[in-house]
């Protein structure tokens, strides 16, 4: 994939939901949510301060990410549905 997010701007793969509840219920498509865990595809350089320097970003490629319901904007790259969001839409890592 030729794509490489600019300064503070992550590109993700969305983890695909579970197909059932923790009790064996399975999930018909229609109802289920997006899910809110990615995998970070790229990043990008980091922020640049007022006094010039650039400050590195504190996730990198592949880790496993938590982000808010309705961060990032949809994108289609090499036919496949990514996100691409601030550093900012990431609510933690997953250990």
């Amino acid at each position: 994939m030729n794509f490489r997010p600019l300064h503070d701007r992550v590109l993700v793969r969305r983890v695909e939901a579970e197909e059932k509840t923790a009790g064996g219920i399975i999930i018909p498509d229609t109802a289920k949510e997006k899910p809110q865990e990615g995998e970070v595809v790229s990043v990008g350089t980091g922020t640049r301060g007022e006094d010039g320097n650039v400050t590195p970003l504190d996730v990198k490629a592949g880790d496993k990410i938590l982000f808010g319901k309705w961060s990032g904007t949809e994108v289609k790259l090499d036919g496949e549905d990514l996100l691409i969001m601030k550093e900012s839409d990431i609510l933690g890592i997953v250990g």
